[in-house]
């Protein structure tokens, strides 16, 4: 049968007014910075580059050199016989890793939980991963670079190799927001060997289906920040998310220049694509992974009930509830972004700090 005729509409899995608020908050956030702790014991702050073999020769030319962001608590300069727990943190779409640390005042909020003894003392990295089309999607492709390996290999090793972390899956746990959720639970779903808790916050792109009717794109488009453009001007940020998913999920490396296939051609479905999308859906994929996702300590879902993304969080739920897979979902009163500093605060670093062990193994010991 032939595929039928579809218009395509921009954003597919991040909706279109979606991108646009997200695009304007980063903009405005972007004056935000983090606040030293008031008067309390503080951590230590490094911006470091930690190259990924995983990603050299990918398509795109993205650096395989990514800076990361590392916050090393109260003690670790003082007590340099301990060992921490660690928490990696995987930014949103559109975004760098160092608006989400600004916006989540990351320093200012683990010297206030951590140097009060609210939470354990744990490491906290944040990798970044915007590409030339505003974000890897965390995925593995010939065009984007292996984005998994990078994240549970190349990094996990590197950080294990120069600070004083318990090497171990019970002292490590995986958090993001957006699509760093979609990121947590893909990554979490394969690589349970590397994590022991996991906590995905806002998740967009939990099921990718360029057949699904979207609600049209507003009539002012945002133009994403000023570095997307200077990287390679490829249209405005509602095309980027196109293109990312694309080099993410539907590679071509014979499709010069942009080495990847939309799920579309002259407003055609080319259903072949549009299966690749559908199977990089962590809601097409779970079915697959219910064993790894019960190797898990915990695992932790929230969103907020006016977050254009709700439906699908809610029905990850449902879907992990039905596969007897224990865990957590909370929803709160708010959009996509209004509560990510508090939610970072009052959740993420307690479910770690209850969550990761604190005491090095002698296997995990170097």
């Amino acid at each position: 049968m032939k595929p039928r005729s579809v218009s395509f509409l921009v954003a597919v899995t991040l909706p279109a007014a979606l991108v646009a608020g997200l695009t304007a908050w980063f903009l405005f956030q972007t004056a935000v910075h983090a606040q030293t702790g008031e008067g309390g014991k503080q951590g230590t702050v490094e911006m470091i580059k930690v190259h990924g073999k995983s990603l050299e020769g990918n398509l795109e030319g993205d650096s395989p050199d990514r800076d990361v962001y590392i916050y090393l608590p109260p003690s670790y300069g003082t007590d340099k016989n301990r060992r921490y727990p660690v928490v990696y943190f995987l930014h949103g779409y559109g975004a760098h890793a160092e608006m989400y640390w600004k916006i989540m005042t990351v320093p200012a909020t683990a010297d206030k939980e951590m140097g009060a003894g609210t939470t354990q003392e744990m490491i906290l990295v944040h990798p970044d991963a915007y590409t030339i089309y505003n974000g890897s999607m965390y995925s593995n492709s010939p065009t984007t670079g292996n984005w998994e390996a990078y994240v549970t290999h190349d990094l996990v090793e590197y950080i294990d190799g120069h600070y004083r972390t318990i090497a171990d899956r019970a002292s490590r746990g995986l958090a993001g927001h957006s699509m760093g959720g979609y990121g947590t639970l893909r990554i979490g779903m394969k690589y349970p060997e590397v994590y022991s808790s996991i906590y995905a916050m806002s998740s967009c792109c939990l099921m990718n289906n360029p057949l699904a009717p979207r609600p049209p794109a507003p009539a002012q488009q945002a133009t994403g920040n000023g570095r997307a453009g200077a990287r390679g001007g490829r249209g405005n940020v509602f095309a980027n998310v196109l293109s990312a998913e694309g080099a993410a999920w539907s590679p071509n490396p014979q499709n010069p220049p942009k080495f990847f296939d939309l799920p579309t051609q002259n407003d055609v479905v080319r259903p072949e694509i549009a299966a690749k999308w559908v199977a990089n859906s962590p809601l097409a994929m779970v079915d697959q992974y219910v064993p790894n996702l019960k190797k898990y300590r915990a695992v932790m879902m929230d969103v907020g009930l006016q977050d254009g993304l709700a439906a699908s969080n809610k029905e990850m739920d449902a879907e992990l509830t039905r596969l007897g897979v224990t865990h957590t979902f909370e929803t709160y009163e708010g959009d996509h972004m209004n509560h990510v500093k508090d939610r970072f605060a009052g959740n993420v670093l307690p479910f770690f700090s209850e969550n990761l062990r604190s005491t090095a193994t002698s296997a995990s010991r170097r």
